[in-house]
């Protein structure tokens, strides 16, 4: 299938049938308070909540009534959601400025399921590269697998960016608490030598192994991050034979890969209809499973591949992925809302909301419909976050009384993979109070039964009425990662259906590439280059070569 699926037309989403009933409905809202809604509707803490595979979604602390969202899955089904869902899982080519089958879902389909692209079952190709990959992190688990010298390997240090990178960290340190800790696990992606100098200063080539990870193997940050790598291991080992057993490849460019010095029997490919943000249980997972194992990584494959189902075949009413990615749009289209707080309470989930700017924003940051015409309504609101409590004592502030509506998505387990006293309780003990205060705040007179100064009362008056989902699990472990990682892919992909975008593509990333594989040889040059840039960069050009001279 070639052409756009959805409600591309030059009108979009406000033509749909049902977007009249959602604009009476934020009528009817708008002035009502959670505290009103909660008051009328005594059951409503038990009603608005959706269960499904050991995720709990409480979205009752949100500002809609019991009409908002039949209408919001009435205005989902109207924008083809259903059909549209049904093309990606079969394959079709959905991502239309690409020309591409969007199948991250292949990925972690059951060995023996049969997905066809061009007549050709992929599923059997995934499954081959995963056996390939657990086969290679086992030997260098068992210590079979030595380097030049014939020490075992100790270290492995990933190389990439972007989806070859976030992807793998966000998943390392999630899951942190089920790894190898006799290996050192370290990421690589910032071309400043800083990262690369930082993250090897401690470690023996002689045992460490470097995973670059790179599709085309000619991404500008991850090739000149792995020249250098090179170059370091060589340094102490000598001889360039060394690189075939201290380095391996995750990518599709064999030619690249060989003259590199690899050996293309340890390169792990994956697909054009894998984008780099939906790749980390692919062959870019390849470190995440080195360090926590072939088996824990099949566990994350299946909790992925659980949500999958859930959110093909689960009525929209109980459907976890398709609620949240309705409320995304709700407030982004309905209340302004810009930004969305992701705040987990969870260290070893640290880096979840940064893996989600990428897979929100570069899926839905997008200023035109499928057919190329401009959309004329929000997309793609700013997501951010922290782990909870420590945002609690920095933005949290601007959440409770601050003048932008920030609607947040609170994580929680209510088993802590680390016991300590009464620390999870505490923990947990947070999530509730920052939702309940969030939600229904503290008037001007609760303040004044206090026997606050009057002068003070405004200062210490909390609104309220700021909307949260509160998402609860039993614990962290692999499979619960893959649902939470599948959650957020199928509510990106709510929202892009129903605004009529390709979610799939990111061409806004490739004008500032091209401008800068431009301006590095201006930089470099031996002679004052002829510029013929705008008289800003020019002037930055001049003044950076200058500086640099002088040093």
């Amino acid at each position: 299938m070639d052409g756009p699926v959805g409600p591309a037309g030059e009108s979009g989403m406000r033509s749909l049938a049902s977007w009249p009933d959602l604009v009476d409905n934020r009528a009817g809202v708008s002035g009502r308070h959670l505290r009103e809604l909660f008051a009328g509707d005594p059951g409503r803490g038990e009603q608005m909540v959706a269960e499904a595979e050991g995720l709990r979604l409480d979205y009752s602390k949100n500002r809609i009534d019991s009409e908002t969202v039949p209408r919001l899955v009435a205005l989902a089904e109207d924008a083809g959601l259903r059909e549209r869902t049904e093309a990606m899982f079969s394959g079709e080519r959905i991502n239309v400025t690409e020309g591409r089958a969007v199948l991250h879902t292949a990925l972690r389909a059951p060995r023996g399921t049969v997905i066809e692209v061009a007549g050709h079952d992929v599923v059997a190709d995934v499954h081959e590269v995963l056996d390939r990959m657990a086969s290679f992190s086992d030997r260098i688990r068992s210590g079979d697998w030595k380097g030049h010298t014939g020490k075992p390997i100790r270290n492995v240090i990933n190389i990439g960016i972007g989806g070859s990178d976030l992807g793998p960290v966000m998943a390392y340190r999630a899951l942190r608490h089920y790894s190898d800790r006799d290996l050192t696990v370290r990421f690589v992606s910032n071309v400043d030598a800083t990262d690369f100098v930082e993250k090897t200063h401690d470690l023996d080539p002689e045992e460490t192994l470097f995973v670059i990870a790179s599709k085309t193997f000619t991404t500008l940050e991850t090739m000149t991050n792995a020249r250098s790598a090179r170059e370091w291991s060589l340094a102490a080992l000598g001889d360039h034979a060394a690189v075939a057993k201290h380095f391996v490849a995750v990518s599709t460019n064999a030619e690249e890969v060989a003259g590199f010095g690899i050996d293309t029997d340890n390169m792990f490919g994956f697909w054009d209809w894998v984008g780099g943000r939906y790749s980390m249980d692919s062959a870019i997972g390849l470190t995440t499973m080195i360090a926590i194992g072939p088996e824990r990584f099949a566990e994350m494959l299946s909790g992925f591949h659980a949500i999958d189902e859930h959110f093909r075949t689960a009525p929209y009413e109980r459907n976890l992925p398709a609620l949240m990615g309705l409320l995304t749009l709700w407030y982004a289209e309905f209340f302004g809302a810009e930004t969305v707080a992701v705040l987990p309470y969870e260290q070893y989930l640290e880096r979840f909301p940064a893996y989600l700017q990428q897979l929100t924003m570069e899926s839905n940051g997008k200023h035109v419909r499928l057919d190329g015409t401009a959309v004329d309504y929000a997309t793609g609101p700013i997501f951010w976050g922290e782990p909870g409590t420590n945002g609690q004592h920095s933005f949290y502030q601007l959440i409770h009384q601050g003048t932008h509506l920030i609607p947040c998505d609170l994580i929680f387990f209510a088993r802590g993979l680390n016991p300590l006293g009464d620390h999870h309780d505490l923990l947990v003990a947070n999530v509730f109070a920052q939702a309940e205060a969030l939600a229904f705040g503290k008037t001007a007179d609760e303040v004044r039964a206090e026997g606050v100064e009057e002068h003070l009362v405004p200062h210490k008056t909390f609104e309220g009425n700021r909307p949260t989902n509160v998402l609860m699990a039993e614990r962290l472990d692999p499979a619960t990662l893959g649902k939470l990682v599948a959650l957020y892919e199928h509510s990106v992909f709510t929202q892009g259906t129903i605004w009529g975008i390709d979610s799939f593509d990111q061409w806004g990333v490739e004008l500032g590439k091209t401008l800068a594989k431009r301006i590095v040889p201006e930089l470099q040059a031996r002679e004052e280059p002829e510029l013929e840039h705008d008289s800003s960069t020019n002037a930055l050009i001049r003044a950076y070569r200058a500086g640099r001279d002088r040093g």
